[in-house]
């Protein structure tokens, strides 16, 4: 591939990152030079056994993280078939590894409370007996629900075929079971810890009606069924009067405006009998039947209307003035609104506490509210006997 023009290597990384970074540093905009000479002095592994992040007592490799960055990469490279300068390739990578670490971070956060709640401060034995029991429940349920879905998604039978198109996109079998039993116990803890059916209050409503009332103002509204004649598909305004007469005698004595409009009308309403439901006053694009829609008598065929595209005959069969929805009309509407903000500030709540409960030590504890940064000391295969916070 031959190198590119300098301008089309601005287009690329365009490309490049509006595809492939993720986390709050990336926003699919072209960084500044200062941002791409920093991340030049990020160092990441090149052991994929190197620990990047320790939650609680639970390592996270580089190796969990890398293989999905380059897969991603090579996919979006490929598609855009474009070469993109190495160092904007590397604050790429390092874009993607953040955001990708930043999510294993809080699933991992997630079980780890998870398991906080099951042994409390029982010994490390009581501890990883209760993990290896959650694992193996949780392992059955991956073989029961979500492999056969895997195999359907994939369109294939043979798990070693699965797990080589899986390392293809940068995942396996084994980092898809590992993600699945986190995210599972995840959710078991915050189904466990959040609200599910918040009380909400007469006056929790009342006072969201109040602050939001606003939201239920509404303008003057009617309803009404038309009849239409087009000055443009008449050689005359005299022909187009004889017709639009004729379909007012025809309404009046046959008592049937919209089979009538059905039949002969010439708006857009007319296959629906000329009928249109609810229309704020101040949206039609005549002027003269938005104003005689809001003064003409409720439920009488109104005398032919002229405006500058035609001819008209009304008959208005409801209106309302402009005001506010009752509450007696919208408290069920508020009464969910308050109940997922409810929900969603217990999850909140649940979050935040997830963080005072479990320590982090990440590779990038900016990324991490309460994460501290993660010793040089530990960034290696451990043996099986560490215990992580012990080491700091």
């Amino acid at each position: 591939m031959q190198p590119l023009a300098p301008y089309r290597l601005v287009d690329a990384f365009v490309v490049l990152i509006a595809l492939i970074c993720v986390g709050s540093e990336c926003h699919g905009q072209i960084p500044t030079r200062d941002e791409v000479e920093a991340a030049q002095n990020v160092v990441l592994p090149d052991d994929p056994a190197a620990i990047i992040a320790v939650v609680g007592q639970s390592p996270i490799y580089y190796g969990e993280v890398s293989p999905k960055v380059d897969a991603r990469i090579n996919e979006v490279l490929a598609k855009s078939k474009q070469q993109v300068p190495e160092e904007q390739l590397r604050y790429a990578r390092i874009n993607l590894t953040r955001g990708m670490l930043t999510q294993a971070i809080q699933n991992k956060m997630m079980r780890e409370s998870f398991l906080l709640d099951q042994v409390g401060t029982q010994s490390a034995d009581k501890r990883a007996e209760a993990d290896a029991t959650l694992a193996a429940r949780a392992r059955q349920m991956f073989f029961e629900s979500e492999l056969p879905q895997l195999k359907k998604q994939y369109k294939v039978t043979d798990i070693a075929e699965l797990d080589a198109l899986l390392r293809e996109k940068g995942s396996s079998l084994a980092s898809r079971q590992r993600d699945f039993t986190d995210a599972m116990l995840g959710h078991l803890y915050i189904r466990s810890k959040v609200e599910k059916d918040p009380n909400v209050s007469i006056a929790d409503i009342n006072q969201y009606y109040n602050d939001h009332l606003d939201d239920y103002r509404h303008p003057a509204e009617a309803t009404w069924e038309q009849l239409t004649v087009l000055f443009s598909n008449f050689a005359s305004r005299e022909e187009a009067m004889k017709a639009i007469s004729d379909m007012g005698r025809e309404a009046y004595f046959g008592g049937n405006l919209q089979a009538v409009a059905r039949a002969k009308s010439q708006e857009p309403f007319a296959s629906s009998g000329g009928l249109h439901d609810w229309t704020a006053k101040g949206s039609l694009a005549s002027d003269v039947l938005d104003q005689q829609i809001f003064t003409l008598p409720l439920n009488a065929m109104s005398e032919i209307i002229q405006d500058e595209t035609g001819y008209h005959i009304l008959r208005v069969l409801d209106r309302r003035e402009a005001g506010y929805a009752p509450l007696s009309e919208v408290q069920d509407e508020i009464r969910a609104k308050i109940r997922e903000q409810k929900i969603a500030d217990s999850q909140k709540n649940v979050m935040k506490d997830m963080q005072k409960r479990v320590q982090v030590w990440s590779l990038f504890p900016e990324d991490i509210e309460g994460a501290k940064p993660l010793p040089q000391s530990i960034a290696r295969r451990p043996d099986d006997s560490t215990t992580y916070p012990n080491r700091f």
